[in-house]
């Protein structure tokens, strides 16, 4: 653990998700394989159906609608959606195939294992302070079965715009009754977790147990977090308040 700024007073912790509770580059291919797999028995015929055509799609159309990108899963579905019909489909069919790839994908999306020690340190951790989850993607915390330690979970689209944007932040802080100075938040991500936290008034804990280069060496240089974590287990030496 190295401390950068004195922590102040703490009411609550709050979480990032993927890569910061579990490994999620895995998962996410697992995912992506589902989708493809549910077009091609819908849709044998495709001549597209690979990962670098459903990205060409995506990036298209945030360059369409720069603000979709803050709901990943409605990003994603309209984006399958366009590129269905650009491959010759009528846009009611392609509206419907593509909720069922996207529902194949969201399946497979939340297949996620969370370790007994984190699941462990979670219960320590919520006995002594209200836990929240803030995440930019999708998972779903009820199905990974860890929302038994979180008062409730944040997502980007549904509950604000995507960190580093200061929106969940502060809809948590609100939800919770504190300012925002008063949470925590722990997450791998320089910009969205660190940044994001800053940016919103909260303290922030950057999760890097690779060692990276601190973030001051990024490019352009970031804000310092109050403290950085090899390990989430350093978390068990918090104090509230």
């Amino acid at each position: 653990m190295r401390l950068y700024k004195n922590l102040f007073a703490l009411e609550a912790l709050s979480f990032d998700l993927d890569d910061t509770l579990y490994a999620n580059s895995q998962v996410i291919a697992a995912a992506e394989l589902a989708m493809q797999q549910r077009l091609t028995q819908l849709k044998p015929d495709l001549p597209h159906n690979d990962p670098q055509y459903w990205w060409q799609q995506r990036k298209l159309l945030a360059a369409q609608n720069a603000e979709i990108r803050h709901d990943v899963s409605r990003w994603r579905l309209l984006a399958v959606e366009q590129g269905l019909v650009a491959q010759g489909l009528s846009t009611c069919e392609a509206g419907e195939v593509a909720e069922l790839a996207l529902g194949a994908f969201l399946q497979e999306r939340t297949n996620i294992s969370v370790s007994v020690e984190v699941k462990q340190l979670l219960a320590t951790l919520a006995s002594r302070f209200p836990l929240v989850a803030i995440t930019n993607g999708n998972a779903d915390i009820q199905r990974m079965g860890i929302a038994p330690y979180f008062q409730f979970a944040l997502r980007a689209g549904p509950d604000g715009r995507m960190k580093p944007y200061p929106d969940l932040f502060h809809h948590a802080a609100r939800r919770l009754g504190l300012e925002p100075g008063q949470i925590l938040h722990i997450g791998d991500h320089v910009r969205s977790d660190v940044l994001g936290a800053l940016n919103a008034g909260c303290q922030a804990a950057w999760l890097n147990p690779a060692n990276s280069p601190q973030p001051q060496t990024a490019k352009p240089p970031l804000v310092l977090p109050h403290v950085e974590l090899s390990d989430l287990a350093q978390l068990l030496f918090l104090q509230r308040g």
